[in-house]
């Protein structure tokens, strides 16, 4: 996807950032025009994507064992790498909450490519299992987050998908939403 290669990714230690990524099979022709359009802006790109993937069947691993797989490891994350705050595992995307201690493109590098050799290996698969780019956006303020928070938290109810209670994961609570 062009247009989020060129976006200044900001990375800096004790950071709280929103990142989406998506599996490589979910890209489609109407992914690839969505990226493609130079008149839009990127909240909005990405929330059109977001809302198109959440009814896609297109990459849709991320369900049952691949599903737990993911959760686990989301969850033994090494902490001085970064902390994962909140996630939602959708079928075919995951959004997280996380708090850098290492730059963001390292993080993902290590989650995305340890991730997907894991999922592959249970699925018999090869090659790259995530889109090559991600999205992320700097976490500005408490509103913010809440915001954030609140999206990823309903992303699987949105989407009517029947195990929704168990896409969705509160893992560090500072108390921000009280």
């Amino acid at each position: 996807m062009k247009n989020h290669t060129n976006l200044p990714h900001i990375s800096e230690s004790g950071l709280y950032q929103f990142v989406t990524f998506r599996t490589k099979d979910s890209t489609d022709e109407y992914i690839l025009k969505l990226a493609s359009q130079q008149n839009i802006k990127t909240k909005q790109l990405q929330y059109q994507i977001d809302k198109y993937l959440d009814n896609s069947k297109k990459g849709a691993y991320l369900n049952a064992d691949i599903l737990k797989l993911t959760k686990e490891y989301l969850l033994n994350l090494d902490k001085n790498m970064c902390e994962i705050v909140a996630f939602s595992i959708m079928p075919n995307h995951i959004h997280l909450i996380l708090i850098q201690h290492n730059s963001l493109p390292k993080i993902m590098q290590k989650i995305k490519g340890s991730l997907g050799f894991m999922i592959n290996k249970k699925l018999n698969k090869s090659g790259n299992f995530w889109q090559k780019d991600y999205f992320d956006k700097a976490i500005r303020d408490d509103e913010h987050f809440k915001v954030v928070l609140e999206y990823i938290k309903n992303n699987a109810y949105k989407a009517e998908l029947i195990d929704a209670d168990d896409r969705f994961v509160y893992v560090y609570n500072d108390n921000r939403c009280d």
